[in-house]
């Protein structure tokens, strides 16, 4: 099993595959959680599947954090994330993500194998970032502004790309002075969490001051709302948008793109590696 995605050797930006076990994700919500529970032996097949097809991590979230999801209590996402942590470190050779603002279940994660804590909430919850120096994991900080159940309510930035940027800073240099090493940090903008279209497509078209700030940048633009909004796609219908704003975020300098289609995403990436463009 691989624990540290900073190890890893890739011609083409990292590819983290995306792993709902809940019930309401805006995307695959229900896939794995259905009236008795968890489909553990399902949900390992597709992590399982999209590791064969080129993941380099897999993103295991417990929680919705789509606009206006309901928050769950610890015991229900440590009930749906922690057996899947545990079987997939024992037959994956990926690095397992948990996708969790927790600090109770950062630490059980890491216990059963996790290789990296990303918390949408930028380890900003009492707790997360002690949990996080204690597992001395790699971490990603993530921009949002906010919180799921009202991040969309009229967002409003002075500058979006200068504000998110300066918050990521701010947020990776208080994880290093508290023990994080800088080495173990990668960041993500944010697409979606707390911001318009216009928010999203300016943040992309700047990413280069995200990169510049010293840190792996993560982009997660898969199946977003905006793809929908922007050419009338419903969720099942996003693909080709997907595929689109992962290239660009990649051209930008994005060293890790989180997906829900991971085959067809590494196909885009790893042509795009093969046939470089003149500039």
């Amino acid at each position: 099993m691989q624990n540290n995605p900073f190890n890893i050797q890739s011609d083409y930006p990292l590819i983290m595959g995306v792993l709902n076990v809940t019930p309401d994700s805006f995307s695959d919500g229900g896939r794995f959680i259905q009236d008795k529970g968890l489909d553990l032996h399902h949900a390992c097949d597709v992590a399982s599947q999209m590791v064969e097809q080129g993941a380099h991590i897999i993103d295991v979230g417990g929680e919705s954090t789509r606009p206006g999801a309901k928050a769950v209590s610890l015991n229900e996402e440590m009930d749906r994330v922690l057996p899947v942590v545990e079987a997939l470190a024992k037959h994956t050779d990926a690095v397992i993500s948990v996708d969790t603002s927790s600090p109770a279940l950062m630490l059980q994660a890491h216990a059963l194998g996790a290789g990296l804590l990303n918390d949408v909430r930028a380890f900003t919850k009492d707790g997360a970032l002690e949990a996080a120096v204690a597992t001395q994991l790699p971490i990603c900080i993530m921009h949002m502004q906010g919180s799921p159940q009202n991040m969309q309510d009229k967002p409003s930035y002075n500058d979006v790309t200068t504000d998110v940027a300066t918050f990521l800073s701010a947020r990776c240099q208080h994880a290093i002075s508290a023990g994080v090493k800088s080495r173990h940090i990668m960041v993500d903008p944010g697409f979606g969490f707390g911001k318009t279209d216009a928010h999203n497509i300016e943040l992309l078209q700047q990413l280069s001051v995200i990169t510049q700030l010293g840190f792996p940048v993560l982009a997660g633009l898969s199946r977003k709302s905006m793809i929908g909004r922007l050419l009338r796609r419903d969720t099942q219908d996003r693909l080709a948008g997907s595929l689109a704003l992962a290239m660009l975020a990649s051209q930008a300098g994005a060293g890790i793109i989180r997906v829900h289609d991971v085959a067809q995403t590494r196909d885009v990436l790893a042509l795009q590696a093969l046939i470089p463009l003149n500039t």
